[in-house]
């Protein structure tokens, strides 16, 4: 049976993140958030930006105002088409303006605000020379938790995501490995991804043999060989909300170490997926992952923090980092994914996007994650 559909969100849910980010922001003491185009954008409006354009389009939210999305007058219609643009005013301008001045009216002249992590340095300074009295900081560094904690309609679709990478990964060990290269089966997992349905796959990680120590490696030319190591990490956006899943497969029989270190990975990713609960800080995660692998003998290997969140983006907060001591909330989601990188010989990783419940956490993959060999 095929899933349903996810219903669309509405303009009342756009409406209600951006009265949360104005809400939010108040509260951090900033005078408002200037959004961009880039997923902060599409997660509060619905609205996405038709193609990279240089013209000035910012979404600006401030405690007590309507608000208000200046855009260039020859993208208003598409604006004005989002789900989310009963909501807000759509406020446009045209060639030959200068957009800065159309927007800083907006803005508190003397204001702290909060701006989107993916803002252009040249719309920045823009409205900086309108008013040389405001300040900015990155929303990353100001409000981390805006995108973190889902709500129900989200986690649904975050599920279907990491449902359909599931069905990747059983489908993509069926596939030859040895006499292939690592391109080949980097483009099997894609077009299973969107087989399984992802409008968007963002990467298809194939590391073998020693390829396998460098953790973000490019699937390339090599060939896969009988006795190789493969670390596959794969995902995309399905429904608008990311997947994310790693598993360490073995062309042919795995040697006595190479079973050794995968087990470690797996009893450290397993033990991190146990410790998720409610009040925990997310260096906390990390913190469990890693002193099973340091405790194995293996700690200078694991080269990488414990995870990332994931939502409308593959990556974005919280990270499960040493020193990061937000607490987990129910709803947040991330990646569990820790590592052993044998540099010149092999790597292994196995990752799952966990979301955090009342009580605990719960798993959004749930293929094997014992080491699967293939041909």
């Amino acid at each position: 049976m095929t899933p349903a559909t996810p219903a669309p969100f509405t303009a009342d849910d756009y409406r209600a993140r951006m009265d949360r980010a104005a809400r939010a922001a108040a509260e951090a003491g900033l005078a408002g958030v200037l959004v961009a185009p880039g997923p902060d954008l599409v997660w509060l409006t619905g609205y996405r930006v038709p193609a990279d354009t240089e013209r000035l389009t910012l979404l600006v939210l401030a405690p007590g105002q309507d608000p208000v999305l200046v855009v260039p007058t020859l993208e208003a219609p598409d604006a004005a088409r989002a789900a989310g643009a009963s909501a807000l005013t759509l406020r446009d301008w045209t060639d030959g303006v200068d957009p800065y001045g159309v927007a800083a009216p907006l803005l508190a002249k003397d204001g702290r605000f909060g701006v989107s992590d993916n803002a252009w340095a040249l719309h920045l300074l823009g409205m900086q020379r309108q008013l040389p009295d405001s300040s900015y900081v990155a929303l990353t560094e100001a409000l981390p938790m805006l995108r973190a904690v889902k709500d129900a309609a989200e986690l649904e679709r975050l599920t279907a995501a990491g449902a359909a990478a599931d069905a990747t990964y059983e489908e993509i060990q069926k596939v030859p490995f040895a006499g292939r290269k690592e391109t080949d089966v980097a483009g099997d997992l894609a077009d299973l991804l969107r087989q399984f349905g992802h409008e968007q796959v963002d990467f298809t990680v194939v590391g073998s043999g020693p390829n396998g120590a460098s953790p973000h490696h490019e699937a390339g030319d090599r060939v896969i060989a009988h006795g190789d190591m493969v670390v596959l990490d794969f995902g995309g956006l399905k429904h608008g909300y990311g997947s994310d899943t790693s598993r360490t497969v073995h062309v042919g029989e795995p040697t006595a170490e190479e079973r050794r270190v995968h087990d470690v990975v797996r009893e450290a990713q397993d033990a991190a997926c146990r410790a998720v609960r409610p009040g925990i800080a997310c260096q906390e995660v990390d913190r469990v992952a890693r002193a099973v692998i340091t405790d194995a003998g293996y700690g200078e290997y694991f080269i990488h923090r414990t995870g990332h969140g994931i939502g409308v983006t593959t990556h974005e907060p919280p990270y499960m980092i040493e020193g990061e001591e937000q607490p987990l909330v129910p709803g947040m989601c991330f990646s569990v994914e820790p590592g052993i990188y044998l540099p010149g010989r092999f790597g292994v990783r196995i990752e799952d996007i966990v979301t955090v419940t009342e009580d605990g956490g719960r798993r959004l993959n749930n293929t094997p994650r014992e080491m699967a060999v293939v041909n």
